[in-house]
């Protein structure tokens, strides 16, 4: 699903909300995740997921092409982990709506 897609299907959810609102309204909510878990607030939306700040530690790989190992440095990462009704909805549960 695209950016658009969901936007169009935000629109059909929703009685007299037009494309612009609707895409106005998710970049807002976006935005706000982004910015809350860039503090390092975890957002919970019960029932869908939470979404977190995490760390990744400094570690050893190796290049594929060269076979040269090369050190990757320690680095922020986003973490998400699925609520009930999400999980159920991708298992063929009733979670959906």
């Amino acid at each position: 699903m695209t950016k658009a897609e969901l936007i169009d299907a935000i629109v059909a959810g929703v009685d007299g909300l037009s494309k612009t609102k609707a895409e106005q309204v998710l970049n807002a909510t976006l935005a706000a995740i982004m910015d809350g878990v860039a503090k390092g607030d975890t957002l919970t939306l019960v029932g869908f997921g939470a979404f977190s700040k995490g760390e990744r530690g400094e570690r050893m790989a190796r290049n594929p092409r060269t076979g040269e190992e090369i050190r990757v440095e320690a680095a922020q990462t986003v973490k998400f982990k699925a609520g009930q009704r999400f999980k159920d909805a991708v298992n063929g549960g009733a979670g959906g709506r």
